[in-house]
């Protein structure tokens, strides 16, 4: 697995865009089989028919397995080495994606490398549901603010969609990103968007949901006990999902944050936030999450 990634972070670090579409597939390749292969399979051969979906000779489509359930995923040998291979600092996915789309978005002003930011956006939502100790990454106000300028209005709808969708992937269980979120104006961004009537209807969806998300209860993040493969400055902290329990244990934006302790804060508090931008709209909002149970209800 790890000549696989060495493989995919050379293309992906390497600026032409050719060679990062095609790390892209690869990190693709290698989230798919992770998620398809058979969780019978043992270690050796996970690993084997990863090799084959990644190789440039093979055309085999890793959509040809079945789906994992969730619970399925930490008896997996290959899902258990890509867990612990994602813990580290050099074999971390999200740390090169970030870089990367840094990258397309500096170079891609013209519109041409929005298809692969998209895809960029796709994989990190993947990696950071795989590992949720990567979320730690935005709280760097670096990447907050990568993920705030992509939500501006000089950006395609399909990019705006990606991105607020990846935002709610990065703020999941973890109030640190969102204090963060929170001191680098993200309302302002968001709120911003929604009421501007040049916005188009898939994105101001996207924006209600996030909405929504933002006035649920939060869920404080479980700190990971560092190890000497994590970064110095504690990169990699687990968040209570069900994955981590089953092992027990930049943009042109001028903005600035302090130090964050993830303070949890109550709904009440975060409803006045969103009234400062959206005055009269936060009670209708806070009434559709009681009546209509966005996201399955599973966040209320």
């Amino acid at each position: 697995m790890e000549s696989l990634l060495s493989l995919a972070f050379d293309n992906l670090s390497s600026y032409d865009g050719i060679k990062i579409k095609r790390g892209l597939k690869q990190v693709e390749g290698l989230l798919a089989q992770i998620c398809l292969s058979s969780p019978s399979s043992s270690s050796s051969s996970s690993r084997q028919s990863t090799t084959n979906s990644l190789g440039i000779q093979s055309q085999e489509s890793p959509t040809k397995s079945p789906r994992k359930a969730l619970a399925d995923l930490p008896s997996d040998p290959a899902f258990r080495e890509f867990f612990k291979l994602q813990d580290g600092f050099e074999w971390n996915i999200a740390q090169r994606l970030l870089p990367t789309l840094d990258w397309l978005v500096a170079r891609g002003g013209d519109g041409q490398y929005d298809l692969l930011i998209v895809n960029a956006l796709d994989l990190i939502q993947g990696v950071l549901l795989l590992h949720p100790p990567s979320k730690v990454l935005f709280s760097r106000t670096m990447h907050m603010n990568l993920l705030l300028d992509l939500i501006e209005p000089v950006n395609c709808p399909a990019v705006q969609s990606a991105t607020i969708i990846t935002l709610v992937v990065a703020l999941l269980d973890s109030p640190q990103n969102t204090r963060v979120f929170e001191r680098l104006d993200g309302l302002l961004t968001i709120t911003s968007l929604f009421k501007d009537p040049d916005t188009v209807r898939e994105v101001k969806f996207r924006l209600t949901e996030f909405l929504y998300f933002y006035l649920t209860p939060e869920t404080p993040s479980i700190p990971k006990a560092s190890s000497s493969s994590q970064q110095s400055n504690g990169l990699l902290q687990r968040s209570p999902s069900k994955l981590v329990k089953a092992f027990g244990g930049g943009g042109g934006r001028e903005r600035s944050v302090s130090e964050s302790n993830g303070t949890v804060l109550s709904v009440e508090t975060k409803k006045h936030y969103v009234d400062r931008y959206l005055p009269g709209v936060v009670d209708l909002l806070v009434k559709d999450l009681d009546t209509y149970k966005p996201f399955g209800g599973i966040l209320s």
